[in-house]
């Protein structure tokens, strides 16, 4: 690989180990103020995930529960936020739970911050800051937000906004496999998947800052997922593949943070968008079909074929680079499959005639498309949501 010049960013702490939500508490505490406004939502609120946490932080700190967050979270609930923040005058934010709920904790760090205009915001690089001290714990192994400069919210009635910065990565990243213990076999399966779509975006991107630091942790990344999301699956008690699971899902957050996705996170936010499929599953079902149309790229085909051992370690790798490659879209599918996902989108009760709208909305993800391995035309994006109708 060329060393072209390249820019990596990433979360300044991390902490990993069982338990690490409460022991690490007095460090949050130090972190975040003496009042923190803690980000989460009612499921894990509910689950008592929460309650160990903010009772070891409330022995020191005054706390504001905002939990309010839904999945694929809107503007109007940023804003809410951000108010509750502005009337308990935060000192500090956490974000607890999924990516949905470390998202909204980045952004209202941010403007809690700096007042900062969210219309302003959108886009790369256009967040000026600067930000209130800020930790986010993941309860899920998938979105890897908590060492991503990117934050997205739901705007309208279906279309995606994002703000990707260097600004709102965070102080600090916990990461508790005991939290995670509780994930649902369908909720693991498809963040997993997502985890592992953020790798392979991530070393196949056509992003000028596609790097080798990128690329070497999206290898370590597929390793981890690879050979732990199955038994994270079907044993959500493994608490070793949990970890394997969070530390991969964080590795590939990493990679991808540095090196963007692509056409597979275009493609799902229509999705996800419109028909309020999980982020995961949206991914998990265009990923087979938009890496069978990259494929005919040359470079692409390179890229996917040296994962593919990564992968899947008894994939026979002496064939041929195309055949290869077609192996490891077929051995991604058939992990899907009996992950226990769906693999068509009439499976998630989403109609044919839906497909039509749903590439014009893809084509407006231009800041994914551009990394794309091979240029998707809305035509494109037609054929490939028929393709996995």
């Amino acid at each position: 690989m060329t060393l072209n010049s390249f820019q990596f960013n990433t979360t300044a702490g991390l902490r990993f180990g069982n338990g690490f939500a409460v022991s690490s508490c007095e460090e949050i505490s130090k972190k975040l103020g003496s009042r923190i406004l803690f980000i989460t939502d009612k499921g894990l609120m509910s689950l008592g995930l929460t309650k160990p946490t903010i009772d070891e932080l409330s022995k020191k700190n005054s706390i504001e529960i905002f939990d309010n967050v839904e999945a694929d979270p809107s503007k109007q609930t940023l804003l809410l936020a951000v108010e509750a923040g502005k009337k308990f005058k935060a000192t500090g934010v956490i974000g607890f739970g999924g990516g949905s709920s470390m998202d909204i904790a980045k952004l209202v760090a941010l403007i809690l911050g700096s007042n900062e205009d969210l219309e302003q915001a959108w886009g790369v690089s256009n967040a000026k800051g600067p930000r209130l001290p800020l930790v986010l714990v993941p309860t899920t192994a998938g979105t890897g937000s908590e060492v991503t400069p990117v934050a997205i919210i739901t705007v309208g009635e279906d279309e995606k906004k994002g703000v990707s910065s260097s600004i709102i990565l965070p102080d600090l990243a916990i990461l508790d496999p005991e939290l995670t213990l509780g994930l649902p076999a369908g909720t693991t399966a498809a963040t997993g998947i997502d985890a592992m779509v953020h790798a392979i975006e991530a070393y196949a991107s056509k992003n000028k800052n596609n790097n080798l630091i990128s690329r070497m942790i999206a290898i370590e990344a597929l390793k981890l997922l690879g050979a732990s999301i199955e038994t994270a699956v079907l044993d959500g008690s493994n608490l070793e593949a949990r970890g394997n699971m969070l530390i991969g899902a964080m590795l590939a957050g990493k990679a991808f943070a540095n090196s963007p996705v692509a056409a597979v996170h275009a493609l799902a936010y229509p999705i996800g968008g419109t028909f309020h499929v999980s982020h995961g599953l949206s991914n998990s079902l265009v990923l087979p079909n938009v890496l069978k149309f990259n494929s005919v790229d040359v470079n692409a085909a390179k890229d996917y074929s040296e994962l593919a051992r990564h992968v899947f370690p008894d994939l026979d790798t002496n064939k041929g680079t195309q055949a290869v490659c077609a192996e490891f879209i077929e051995k991604i599918e058939n992990l899907s499959k009996r992950l226990g996902l769906p693999q068509k989108l009439r499976e998630v009760n989403i109609p044919e005639e839906a497909c039509v709208k749903m590439a014009s909305d893809a084509m407006k993800q231009t800041r994914l498309l551009v990394n794309n391995p091979r240029e998707v035309t809305e035509a494109d994006a037609l054929n490939i949501y028929k393709a996995t109708w």
